[in-house]
């Protein structure tokens, strides 16, 4: 498949020819659906944390008598039931919420998302994107540039999770430019994942070239073939 390569200014360039087993890949809701929820595990930090009745202070006299005062019976003024006391089934901040992802599985949800993003047409790439004064105005330029191609109008006018913008290598004149965007993130594309590019309706890749070769260094699931076994059969003859 082909698609088109536009320059920093928003005209066509050229094209380059993509990888089907990136960029062709059939939906998979459930893979992606256990990548994401699993990066999402794997980021949280536990804050909230109550005390059960053991680590609460004081309660270690019994209230009353066990029998005879004709008042329900207790060990502990700390238990959940009383006021100051212990927590019932809380929070706890000492809880494991990290799952397992594996590499190959993690690649290909994020190329099933590339895939249904161009599809969508909402990947573009860019020749190269240079920002000589590292400043806000010219990335403001850049923006109004490839706004001006069909199909990403809204680039410039979305306000919340417009666009990721990959780069090939760590560039901080083109780090600076973008700082001042709170709707666009940019980082190289070797960092791409798939919540990240769930996360924002745009994807603008830079040179594209390199872009290719950093996916197709990922670790991909191979496809198995099953290959059916003859089992020979001997008779033996007396």
């Amino acid at each position: 498949m082909e698609t088109k390569i536009y320059s920093q200014t928003g005209k066509e360039k050229g094209s380059i020819t993509l990888p089907e087993d990136i960029f062709g890949l059939s939906w998979n809701a459930d893979l992606v659906h256990q990548v994401v929820q699993g990066m999402r595990s794997n980021e949280r930090t536990p804050i909230a944390h109550t005390k059960t009745r053991g680590e609460v202070r004081g309660g270690g006299k019994k209230p009353w008598q066990q029998k005879g005062t004709g008042r329900a019976r207790h060990g502990s003024t700390r238990s959940p039931i009383w006021v100051g006391g212990g927590v019932a089934h809380g929070p706890r901040n000492d809880k494991n919420y990290t799952r397992k992802i594996n590499k190959k599985m993690k690649t290909k949800a994020l190329f099933t998302i590339l895939s249904a993003k161009l599809r969508d047409g909402e990947i573009l790439f860019i020749e190269s994107i240079n920002l000589p004064a590292s400043k806000t105005k010219e990335a403001k330029e850049f923006i109004g540039n490839i706004a001006t191609i069909k199909g990403f109008e809204k680039i410039a006018t979305k306000k919340t999770n417009t666009a990721y913008v990959a780069i090939p290598t760590k560039d901080d004149s083109v780090k600076r430019g973008f700082s001042n965007f709170g709707n666009i993130a940019l980082d190289e594309v070797r960092n791409l994942n798939p919540l990240t590019a769930l996360q924002y309706k745009y994807l603008v890749i830079s040179s594209p070239e390199e872009a290719l070769k950093v996916f197709s260094a990922k670790p991909k699931a191979k496809a198995k073939i099953a290959t059916a076994k003859k089992e020979k059969v001997t008779t033996k003859t007396k």
